[in-house]
């Protein structure tokens, strides 16, 4: 498969290349929902968090220093340390979350930044990434941490699985 990189020339890339959320994004997201499922009780310890989410506790650092730096958790040293949300779930949105650990949403450059492609007035086909980035940022924006919770549970529930902190 060939990818058209401007006017002239061809760029080979894999064709099991796909449009993903990376790993960052994806523990990153499992990790708020761990601390939101265990909102108002107590600190959680970022290696339980890691344990439960099956997630390296080095890596899973990583994503929540970028957290805490946005604001969205607290990090509290010490014996009784841990990670808690810094709002509640209700008040956390997936928009905030994704944005923090993997910045736009866009599927092409071009959509963020028209002036990388002199084509982009003219080009259907950016009409078509805006709008699959205008879908995926209203589903994020319209989701909060207390949904996926209230989800968790329900699929929790209907399985027969307890999900014990």
């Amino acid at each position: 498969m060939y990818l058209l990189y401007n006017d002239y020339s061809f760029d080979r890339i894999n064709e099991d290349q796909k449009m993903r959320v990376s790993t960052k994004g994806r523990y990153g997201v499992r990790a708020m929902l761990d601390l939101a499922l265990s909102f108002g009780k107590e600190r959680i310890l970022l290696r339980d968090i890691a344990t439960r989410q099956e997630v390296s506790e080095k890596y899973l650092e990583h994503s929540m220093s970028s957290l805490r730096n946005a604001g969205l958790v607290r990090s509290i040293r010490g014996a009784r340390g841990g990670y808690v949300l810094a709002r509640p779930p209700s008040e956390i949105r997936l928009s905030e979350i994704m944005e923090v650990l993997e910045g736009s949403m866009a599927p092409v450059e071009c959509v963020d930044d028209p002036e990388v492609c002199h084509r982009a007035n003219l080009c259907v086909t950016r009409d078509i990434w805006a709008k699959m980035k205008e879908a995926i940022d209203n589903i994020l924006e319209s989701t909060t941490l207390q949904d996926l919770a209230e989800q968790y549970k329900e699929k929790g529930s209907s399985n027969g699985i307890i999900y014990n902190i």
